[in-house]
């Protein structure tokens, strides 16, 4: 079993920062892609972004030159850099990785998210 931790979502004014880290242990033998997902109340959830082990990136064309996803593979970690915030930013962030397990199986695991709030 894998669980996905995230941490640094807030309340913060437009124009602020934020970092998100997203965290996992457990059954862990290697871990593929990583990513950011995030889903505004009465939308669909949305990709923000995406990094492979290697460390190409993808991004939603809104969040282009705003935000930055980076990982450290020694930690099993995840971030998400959240520059220029906009009220459109508001939502619940989710965490998604597709871990390779001790067993041998492939899987996709999600964080519990984190609320992200961009209010004056």
């Amino acid at each position: 079993q894998v669980q996905l931790v995230e941490s640094g979502g807030g309340l913060v004014q437009p124009g602020g920062s934020l970092r998100l880290s997203c965290v996992a242990s457990g059954s862990i033998f290697r871990i593929n892609a990583m990513g950011w997902y995030r889903q505004a109340p009465g939308k669909q959830r949305e990709l923000v972004a995406t990094i492979s082990r290697g460390g190409s990136t993808n991004y939603a064309d809104s969040v282009k030159g705003q935000f930055t996803i980076s990982r450290d593979n020694a930690k099993n970690t995840v971030y998400l850099q959240m520059d220029s915030l906009k009220p459109e930013d508001t939502a619940v962030y989710y965490c998604n990785m597709k871990v390779l397990s001790l067993g041998g199986n492939i899987n996709d695991y999600w964080g519990q998210g984190t609320q992200v709030t961009v209010s004056s």
